[in-house]
């Protein structure tokens, strides 16, 4: 990668950017070898300005920024980096250095895995959830497949409620069936990951 460092300070800006969520988590600088200590070490290494020295960002606090992708701008003079945070990232203790949530409604899948989960380990007779578990998975994707056809057929109209609330079904049940063969959206994702990468 080019990159056109500052010919007095030899530094570069460096955007760092949630990988999934996209918010901006903060801005620092990097010297040449900040760049490529973040290379080899797969997280987010600046050049503190301040103490005149490297600091690989979460170095005391543990909260380290992975590194996912790395781009630079149009004129090679400053840097984007696309990264997943492990907690907050700004020193204050906020998601983002202004101060922002770094939150995606996305998110709540994973609630909502983790409530699945919880039903199926301890069913109660009044869970839905539990039930459809009890019946075992010919009936989960039995299930997968009415609300897939369902939703297809809202496709085919022009009510936006009726449609999401079918979505919603689809979506629900797929997380329960992928629960019932003790697989997660996490996997799922991570092979979509893997055919964008090729």
């Amino acid at each position: 990668m080019n990159i056109n460092y500052d010919k007095t300070t030899g530094l570069v800006p460096a955007i760092i950017q949630d990988y999934y969520t996209h918010k901006v988590l903060m801005l620092g600088y990097m010297n040449e070898e900040a760049f490529t200590r973040t290379q080899e070490l797969g997280k987010v290494t600046f050049f503190s300005r301040s103490r005149k020295r490297l600091w690989t960002k979460g170095e005391t606090s543990g909260n380290f920024l992975w590194v996912k992708e790395i781009k630079n701008d149009c004129d090679s003079d400053s840097l984007l980096i696309k990264a997943t945070p492990v907690g907050p990232v700004c020193h204050t203790g906020a998601d983002t250095c202004w101060n922002e949530e770094n939150k995606s409604n996305l998110q709540f899948l994973s609630t909502l895995e983790n409530i699945i989960e919880s039903r199926k380990k301890n069913p109660t007779d009044t869970s839905y959830t539990s039930l459809l578990f009890k019946k075992g998975i010919n009936k989960v994707a039995q299930k997968v497949g009415e609300e897939a056809v369902e939703l297809v057929i809202e496709a085919k109209d022009n009510d936006k409620n009726l449609f999401l609330n079918e979505a919603a079904d689809l979506l629900y049940h797929y997380l329960i069936l992928l629960q019932a063969k003790e697989y997660n959206l996490n996997e799922v994702i991570k092979v979509l990951e893997e055919r964008h990468n090729k």
